[in-house]
């Protein structure tokens, strides 16, 4: 009686190795094949990424004067607790704005006021020049000899030499063509901010 069992040395158990190996390779790329697809429509779409989820902030802890700088969808955000003569300033410089009234400018309806704010202590402004997208420098001292005798304080593009002022009202006569963006963004309480929250909820 022969048996059915081939020594582990013959030629039909190496071909039966060889065929087993190149099953489980198949068969484990098949895998793969299935797998990432599938992976790949969990993840968040190309617009639910866009959109980007709210960035809390804690501002009880700015100190009036203070600016801090956070990311919101990749987008730095100036966050400025402003003293009440930063406020007072505001007010006088309108004649030197392109858009005082910030009427061609992005801001929530909350902040469609001089201020550019729902709340007078704190601007909330996206640090990206409507130029060329540079950041711009923060230079809250009235006058400086490199921007102008009449500076009254406020946000300065080193890029070009766009000016904007403590609200991220742009300037006359300077290349960016309105003012800075105001996200949207909610108060959760006294302390906390909700930057890309929607104002309303």
């Amino acid at each position: 009686m022969t048996s059915s069992v081939f020594p582990a040395d013959s030629p039909k158990d190496a071909d039966r190795r060889l065929w087993l190996g190149a099953a489980t390779v198949a068969g484990g790329a098949g895998l793969v094949g299935t797998a990432v697809p599938f992976v790949a429509s969990l993840a968040p779409s190309e617009k639910a990424r866009a959109l980007g989820a709210p960035v809390d902030v804690d501002v009880g802890s700015l100190r009036p004067g203070e600016l801090r700088t956070l990311e919101w969808r990749g987008t730095p955000v100036f966050v400025l607790r402003r003293t009440p003569e930063m406020i007072g300033a505001l007010a006088r410089h309108d004649a030197l704005l392109a858009d005082p009234q910030s009427l061609r400018s992005e801001q929530p309806e909350a902040a469609r006021n001089a201020l550019r704010s729902s709340r007078p202590d704190l601007a909330v402004i996206e640090a990206v020049c409507t130029h060329l997208g540079c950041v711009p420098t923060f230079r809250p001292t009235p006058g400086s000899p490199d921007i102008g005798a009449q500076w009254p304080g406020g946000f300065y593009c080193p890029c070009h030499g766009s000016k904007f002022d403590l609200a991220g009202r742009v300037f006359k006569n300077v290349p960016a063509p309105t003012n800075l963006t105001v996200p949207p963004h909610r108060f959760l309480s006294e302390a906390v901010l909700s930057i890309g929250a929607d104002p309303g909820a």
